[in-house]
């Protein structure tokens, strides 16, 4: 495990390979016009010229990568307010296990918060099926990316996994850099989140002992909550969810990924909260010590996801949507009636954004009101145990 060179095929680009890799990419046209958008007062050729005379990750992000996130939800959201980076200790690095809202921006709104309060970026967990185009994997991977190896056969998978596995706590232990890793793979569409076991087992299959919590705790797990006032994608979730109903071999294309990408990232997202927890090592120590192997994941995942219902930040429309789905008026104290008003109006307007034919009203605004109603009744039975 030691070896780096056995990570290079899903690491982030070493800083010796910046350059190199930024020669390529500023030739890129489509990059071109992303550095454009971001940056409309500033000449290419300028921009250029600064890209080239990075010689570090760390550069780049600080200097460029970090704006831009800062100026795409700026035009975009109502600010993002991290929550609790007093309870993380400054002196350790933490494995960021989180639910995933954004393809996009979960990471990139995490990288901006942790750098702009002194912290050390994460690097960052991404799908190889995002990697649509060569200069796709560059930028990622010069935004401290490292690639999870998803289009393996069965007999592969357990190999890919285990590097994977050893990659991460390599970057913790030896490293000492900061990781994210969301808590399942993809976004939990329905926002009925919940820490898959399998990942879990992958991160268990580079630990040296033969006791889960230890192999666990060395990880220094931090739960984190993102709350995402409104979900721009929320109409695409939904017309996925009635593509794959009406068509069991329903399977999206990459250009899909893509609208969804573009979506999240111009789309108008309200306000956004980062809730940060300290370590689960306490609650790992106080485990009961004769779980065996598969009741400890189960208890290990379902302190996570503890974590992370409880500290949602819910908004009134997440209220709203639960009285709609159980037509009462339960939690109607949480709510004034122009706010329930004006949520209406929003799913009305993200409905009619659906373009499909035998358009299902009924089971399209379900939907979208699940992923506005599941983080409420999520976030109450957790604090209810």
């Amino acid at each position: 495990m030691e070896n780096k060179q056995h990570f290079d095929d899903i690491r982030p680009y070493n800083d010796d390979e910046v350059h190199s890799v930024f020669q390529q990419l500023t030739k890129e046209p489509i990059f071109q016009k992303i550095v454009k958008k971001f940056f409309p007062e500033v000449e290419y050729s300028t921009m250029e010229e600064l890209l080239l005379s990075f010689r570090s990750k760390d550069e780049f992000q600080s200097k460029v990568m970090l704006e831009a996130v800062r100026r795409g939800f700026c035009y975009s959201s109502n600010g993002v307010t991290p929550v609790g980076l007093d309870r993380l200790n400054d002196d350790q690095e933490y494995t960021f296990i989180s639910n995933h809202r954004d393809i996009v921006l979960d990471a990139s709104i995490l990288s901006y918060v942790l750098g702009s309060n002194g912290r050390k970026t994460a690097q960052i967990a991404i799908g190889d099926n995002l990697l649509i185009y060569p200069w796709i994997e560059n930028l990622v991977r010069l935004n401290k990316n490292f690639i999870v190896r998803r289009g393996v056969g069965v007999r592969q998978m357990l190999e890919v996994s285990k590097k994977l596995s050893e990659y991460i706590r390599y970057t913790i232990t030896v490293g000492n850099e900061p990781i994210w890793i969301a808590q399942r793979e993809g976004r939990a569409k329905d926002s009925n989140d919940r820490t898959q076991e399998a990942l879990l087992k992958m991160l268990n299959l580079s630990g040296k002992s033969n006791n889960l919590i230890e192999n666990f705790k060395e990880l220094n797990i931090s739960p984190l909550s993102l709350s995402y006032e409104y979900d721009p994608c929320d109409y695409l979730k939904a017309k996925e969810f009635q593509l794959k109903r009406d068509d069991k071999d329903y399977k999206k294309a990459e250009k899909d990924d893509l609208i969804n990408m573009e979506t999240g990232i111009s789309g108008f997202k309200g306000h956004i909260y980062f809730t940060f927890a300290p370590s689960i090592n306490n609650e790992l120590d106080a485990l009961p010590k004769d779980l065996d192997k598969a009741d400890t994941l189960t208890a290990v995942a379902d302190i996570i996801d503890q974590v992370i219902h409880r500290n949602y930040r819910l908004f009134p429309h997440n209220y709203v949507a639960l009285d709609l789905l159980n037509s009462d008026t339960t939690y109607s104290n949480h709510y004034n009636d122009d706010q329930k008003s004006n949520f209406i109006r929003y799913i009305e307007t993200q409905i009619e954004r659906i373009d499909i034919p035998n358009k299902d009203i009924e089971f399209l605004t379900q939907k979208i009101l699940e992923m506005y109603a599941n983080p409420t009744r999520n976030q109450i039975a957790a604090r209810l145990r």
